[in-house]
C-alpha cells in the first residue's frame, strides 16, 4: 500500500473512535434494489461520488455486482470492467477514502492498486479462500458482513452469527490481517427473515463487546418485512440509523449522505453532551 492511502486508512480509522462515520453508497450495477442504472457509466458515477463528498460522507463504498436477494452472480472480470474505470477516476477527483463491496479476491487485489483503502466482504472472508490472504497483503481495513446461503426461520440467527464471526476472524488473524483494521456488520437483510433481523439488530450492543466498530447498512431496506414498510423511505432509514447508533454503530452505509450526516452528527451530540 502506498504511503499516502495508508495515511488515508489510517486517519478513516481513527475517525472511528469519534463517530459518526457515513458510508456513501456508489453502486455500478444495473440491477441493484435501489439505484440500479443510475450510476453505471464513469461520468454518472464520478458525479455522484463528488456530491456525496460535498455533503460530508466519510468514505465512498463503491460496488460492481448487487448483493440483493436474487441477484445474478457475475464473474470477476466483468466486475472489473465495471469498477476499474470508476475508481481510476474517482482516485484523481474524489478527496475521500474508497471501500470496495466485493466478496472476490482478484476484485478485491485490484480495487486496492487502484486506491481502495477498505475491502466491505459481504462474505466475510468465507466465499473466496484467497480473500483474507489477499486483504492482508494490501494492508487494506475490513469489514466482515455477517450472512448465509438462505433463509432458515428455525436458525438462531445471533448463535449463527456469533459463530460466523468467530470463524471470519479466525480467518483474519491467521493470514495477518492486524485486528484494528477490522469492523464488523450483523448483515441486515441478508439471507435473514423478518424476526432474525430484529434479533441481528438488537444484538449490536452485545457484538461492540468484541472491542470492534460496528458498520449497519440499512439503506432503503424493507428489513422488517411488511410490518414496516416505511424503512424503504428516507425517514425510516434515518429513524433506523439512529436506533443503531443508540446501540453502538459507529459506521452507516447509506443512500443519502446529507441528509444522514445531519441527522447522526445531531445524535451524537446529544448523546455525548
Amino acid at each position: 500500500m502506498h504511503a499516502a492511502a495508508r495515511a488515508q486508512r489510517d486517519a478513516f480509522l481513527r475517525k472511528l473512535a469519534s463517530p459518526p462515520a457515513v458510508m456513501g453508497i456508489l453502486n455500478l450495477t444495473p440491477d441493484s434494489f435501489s439505484d440500479g442504472g443510475r450510476f453505471a457509466n464513469v461520468d454518472a458515477a464520478g458525479a455522484h461520488a463528488a456530491a456525496m463528498a460535498a455533503a460530508g460522507c466519510d468514505i465512498i463504498d463503491v460496488g460492481g455486482e448487487s448483493t440483493r436477494p436474487g441477484a445474478a452472480a457475475v464473474s470477476a472480470s466483468a466486475e472489473l470492467a465495471r469498477i476499474e474505470p470508476v475508481l481510476a477516476r474517482l482516485a484523481d477527483e474524489v478527496g475521500v477514502p474508497i471501500s470496495i463491496d466485493t466478496y472476490k479476491a482478484e476484485v478485491a487485489a485490484r480495487a486496492a492498486q487502484l486506491g481502495a483503502i477498505v475491502v466491505n466482504d459481504v462474505w466475510g472472508l468465507q466465499k473466496d479462500a484467497a480473500m483474507a490472504d489477499t486483504v492482508a497483503a494490501a494492508e487494506t481495513a475490513l469489514v466482515i458482513v455477517h450472512n448465509r446461503a438462505e433463509k432458515d426461520a428455525s436458525v438462531d440467527i445471533v448463535a449463527d452469527m456469533e459463530r460466523f464471526f468467530d470463524r471470519s476472524l479466525m480467518l483474519a488473524a491467521k493470514a495477518g490481517i492486524p485486528r484494528q483494521r477490522v469492523i464488523l456488520d450483523p448483515g441486515i437483510g441478508f439471507a435473514k427473515t423478518s424476526a432474525q433481523n430484529r434479533a441481528a439488530f438488537a444484538h449490536i450492543a452485545k457484538l461492540k463487546e468484541r472491542g470492534l466498530p460496528i458498520l449497519v447498512g440499512v439503506s432503503r431496506k424493507r428489513f422488517l418485512g411488511s410490518d414496516a414498510p416505511e424503512l424503504e423511505t428516507l425517514p425510516g432509514t434515518i429513524a433506523a440509523n439512529v436506533a443503531a447508533a443508540a446501540l453502538g454503530a459507529s459506521i452507516f452505509r447509506v443512500h443519502d449522505v446529507a441528509e444522514h450526516v445531519a441527522a447522526l452528527k445531531t445524535f451524537f451530540t446529544l448523546r455525548i453532551s
